[in-house]
């Protein structure tokens, strides 16, 4: 059986911690897309670690951990990321890397860094990790996959002075930096073909084997359905697929064996980077979410930028969800929200004097004000709470009314950043 666990929302949702859970049942976890532009938070026996390229699988050592083609493959990040896992006492796990695989490569990041200084107060708020230069080159079919590390010494050449031709062309006449070196670029490959040789492989080949040996393979994606670039708040958005149907292609599997896909959103809203945000607030009481929030306070997990907090949005969670194609939900941090008095949630978009229940393109985002359903606060203490009936009225009120909102079904209830610290509804 394949399953997904994917966002709703704009990234940060708490999917590490979902992934991390779920995985204690699952024989493989694969990432199938993004890079090391944005984080999974997870607190388990070993410690809270921040993950960025590695799948939320590799604390249990029995599990397959696989970095799937659709992955923007940062190799030094990646092995760092490993040797500061097992560093910490965590059994070395089984990583696979797709030989179909992109190499992310350092001109890449430095590209990223030039467009966001070029664009200045007009930029898209990147991470600077290289990512949109990355996907641009993979398909403008001028990057690298894993397997090409491994070429001829001479066609690998001419490939690299292909590709600097039009990188070095952009970056003296546009940047105005210094051209990039083409026996430096090699030395580079070289390198990463070292490191990353012990773990290629056919992962496609791997997983139709698994799907026919009847394993149980969990598919993690990265931010959310509203940072999507086809279903997104576009052109603030990232450059590879969100959508869990995306994970059939980053994984190298077949579309119909996804089975079952879990949307997380937060009881709350958070966002990170530049965009449309509509059930945004600010000052003080966005500040005391912020303190509040997460399980460390509400700060990018790469970036340690403060999120930008605002009131759970129905409207643009309904359409997460429907992007994505869940099958259930897992509402997290819902144990934040016990210091409040009263909570709102936005129903509803009133744009140009109408009210609209559906999430629209850009352009009409832009000028969208949130409709707000106001419910009253349980103003208590839910955490270690681990049966749904047990909860005070009000948040039970809350979860179903998010739950009728959204048009799928809850689950899981996450009522703490630690794995136990979990309700199941069904």
């Amino acid at each position: 059986m394949v399953r997904a666990v994917v966002g709703a929302n704009w990234g940060d949702e708490g999917k590490g911690k979902i992934t991390d859970m779920l995985a204690e049942n699952s024989d493989i976890v694969v990432r199938f897309q993004g890079g090391s532009n944005a984080g999974h938070t997870i607190i388990n026996d070993y410690g809270k670690f921040a993950l960025h390229l590695l799948p939320s699988g590799v604390f249990h050592e029995n599990i397959y951990n696989i970095i799937g083609n659709g992955v923007a493959l940062n190799i030094p990040y990646l092995l760092k990321e490993l040797n500061d896992v097992v560093s910490r006492g965590v059994k070395q796990p089984h990583l696979l890397v797709s030989d179909r695989a992109q190499v992310m490569m350092p001109y890449h990041i430095l590209l990223d860094t030039y467009e966001e200084e070029r664009l200045a107060g007009h930029s898209f708020g990147s991470t600077r990790s290289g990512i949109a230069p990355f996907y641009s080159d993979k398909y403008a079919k001028i990057g690298f996959q894993v397997n090409e590390l491994f070429e001829d010494e001479d066609d690998l050449r001419a490939k690299v002075e292909n590709v600097l031709a039009i990188k070095n062309t952009l970056i003296v006449n546009l940047y105005h930096k210094d051209p990039l070196d083409p026996d430096e670029v090699m030395k580079e490959l070289h390198e990463y073909r070292d490191m990353i040789e012990p773990y290629v492989c056919d992962t496609s080949a791997f997983l139709h084997e698994a799907i026919k040996n009847n394993k149980t393979i969990l598919l993690e994606g990265q931010l959310g359905s509203l940072k999507d670039p086809d279903f997104g708040i576009y052109p603030m958005v990232t450059s590879s697929p969100t959508v869990a149907s995306y994970g059939a292609i980053g994984a190298g599997i077949p579309g119909y064996e996804i089975k079952d896909v879990i949307a997380v959103t937060k009881a709350y809203s958070s966002a990170v980077g530049a965009g449309e945000f509509v059930s945004e607030i600010f000052g003080e009481e966005a500040d005391e979410l912020r303190r509040r929030g997460g399980d460390a306070g509400e700060f990018g997990a790469t970036t340690g930028r403060p999120r930008r907090m605002g009131w759970f949005d129905a409207v643009a969670t309904r359409y997460g969800c429907r992007v994505q194609g869940a099958t259930e939900a897992a509402l997290t941090v819902l144990d934040v929200l016990g210091y409040l008095d009263e909570l709102k949630v936005c129903v509803g978009y009133e744009i140009d004097g109408k009210v609209t229940r559906d999430f629209p393109v850009t352009r009409l985002l832009k000028k969208a004000k949130p409709v707000y359903k106001t419910l009253p606060g349980w103003k208590s203490e839910i955490r270690g709470i681990t049966r749904y009936e047990d909860l005070p009225v009000e948040c039970r009120d809350y979860i179903d009314f998010i739950e009728k909102e959204i048009e799928v079904p809850i689950t899981m209830v996450s009522n703490g950043p630690k794995r136990n610290e979990i309700i199941r509804r069904r």
